[in-house]
């Protein structure tokens, strides 16, 4: 895949099997996947390092892999999510822990958010949060979404979650 978008601080682009050492650790980390299901165990973490670009190649969009521009190095997933049953067409982030606090996630979902209603045609797009995570609320309030109801993502995932979201006509207008 080609596609790679830049903003001022990083860059999203596919996951690639060089992703895979950081993209373990990652998902090793307990603090990091406290809200996104538990640790995963290396070959689990492959598993969906290779879930990610499968879906790039069968839906032609997934999460971008997320490079911090100055350093170079993998820092998390920021992007478009709609596998089989999903509650919507969703936008979503996760960060290593010391990426956390300094505006990534909104900066990588903005960023996803204007491609996924540009080149996906999405016409609205949701933010599947744990009712815990009070750091992704903000992320999504920050990026004009509001709480719009509770929900159920399918198996094998089968956790409570709340969804937030916006239209697109309410990006647009905010990013006017």
């Amino acid at each position: 895949m080609t596609i790679t978008l830049e903003t001022e601080r990083l860059i999203l682009r596919p996951p690639m099997a060089t992703d895979l050492d950081a993209w373990a650790a990652f998902m090793a980390d307990p603090e990091s996947q406290k809200h996104l299901g538990g640790v995963q165990e290396r070959p689990i973490a492959w598993r969906s390092l290779c879930i990610m670009a499968g879906a790039w190649q069968i839906d032609g969009f997934a999460m971008f892999s997320v490079i911090e521009k100055a350093s170079g190095r993998w820092i998390g997933r920021v992007g478009p999510w709609r596998p089989e049953g999903w509650p919507g067409p969703e936008v979503g982030w996760s960060l290593v822990r010391d990426a956390w606090g300094k505006g990534y996630a909104t900066e990588g979902a903005t960023a996803a958010i204007d491609w996924a209603f540009e080149h996906l045609g999405w016409s609205d797009v949701i933010h599947c949060i744990v009712p815990e995570n009070v750091n992704s609320q903000k992320v999504a309030q920050r990026l004009g979404s509001r709480w719009l109801r509770k929900s159920r993502l399918p198996a094998p995932i089968n956790i409570d979650t709340e969804l937030w979201g916006q239209s697109r006509g309410d990006w647009r207008a905010r990013r006017r």
